[in-house]
């Protein structure tokens, strides 16, 4: 019972750390979102169909996608780093909290953050394409891969929090690994409409599975089974979060 209140009361802490800046944390990254569906929409949305579908309703997923992956990883690895930067880590140190209660917590809010700006991104951007576009054809699927892929990416971010000594390095994780990955996995384009060597390679992107499979909860449609897109995102899913639990558990970082 004590170890479920305290990492409720750590969960409580990590929600209220990023919604007290919400306009940082939420409204911000819902704008850069609409600013890409704002110009690469009305560019080629009259001009490009992509599985059938105008351009603008294809791209709606992904940057839905997007967006909750990049923030669900932001908020677990910025919160670890600045947690260990201004020293304040030391009072977690000194709770009975247990490895699988600071998983729970930090990757719990982590979760709550993506979700919370891709439902953010979904309203913001119902001007602009068509109603039909927010009807998802299979919404179970969309949740499963809208949850998965927050805790994969939240997961991931704490690791690279713990590996991070300092802000540097978790930026060099985030614009060399995070956001490529996260850019080259179809979030613009189908990955059908490239040469048979990048569609290879596209498919050794976990990235690319996490993207597709949200997509096809809307449109029915995918580059790749939607079963075989939830294997490869839910074993990469158990397999960070494995890792995660046994840093936390050796004190990577933290107690050494």
């Amino acid at each position: 019972m004590r170890a479920t209140s305290g990492a409720a009361t750590l969960f409580r802490k990590e929600l209220l750390r990023f919604w007290k800046v919400s306009f940082q944390t939420i409204a911000a990254p819902v704008l850069t979102a609409v600013l890409y569906l704002m110009i690469f929409g009305h560019v080629l949305d009259e001009h490009v169909r992509v599985h059938g579908v105008p351009y603008g309703s294809f791209l709606l997923p992904g940057l839905v996608m997007m967006s909750v992956l990049q923030n669900a990883f932001a908020n677990s690895s910025s919160s670890l780093i600045q947690s260990k930067i201004t020293g304040n880590l030391v009072f977690l140190l000194l709770t009975p909290l247990s490895a699988r209660d600071w998983f729970l917590a930090y990757v719990g809010a982590a979760v709550l953050r993506g979700l919370c700006v891709g439902a953010g991104v979904a309203l913001a951007t119902v001007w602009f394409v068509p109603w039909a576009a927010f009807q998802p054809a299979h919404l179970a699927w969309a949740l499963a891969f809208g949850l998965l892929g927050a805790g994969l990416m939240g997961s991931l971010g704490l690791i690279a929090g713990l590996w991070a000594e300092k802000f540097d390095q978790l930026a060099a994780f985030q614009n060399f690994i995070v956001m490529p990955m996260t850019f080259l996995a179809g979030v613009f384009y189908s990955v059908d409409s490239l040469p048979p060597v990048w569609r290879a390679v596209s498919h050794l992107n976990p990235f690319f599975f996490m993207v597709d499979g949200f997509r096809y909860g809307f449109f029915g449609v995918s580059d790749s089974s939607p079963w075989i897109s939830l294997t490869i995102v839910g074993a990469s899913f158990a397999l960070v979060a494995a890792l995660a639990l046994h840093l936390l558990k050796s004190g990577y970082k933290v107690r050494h």
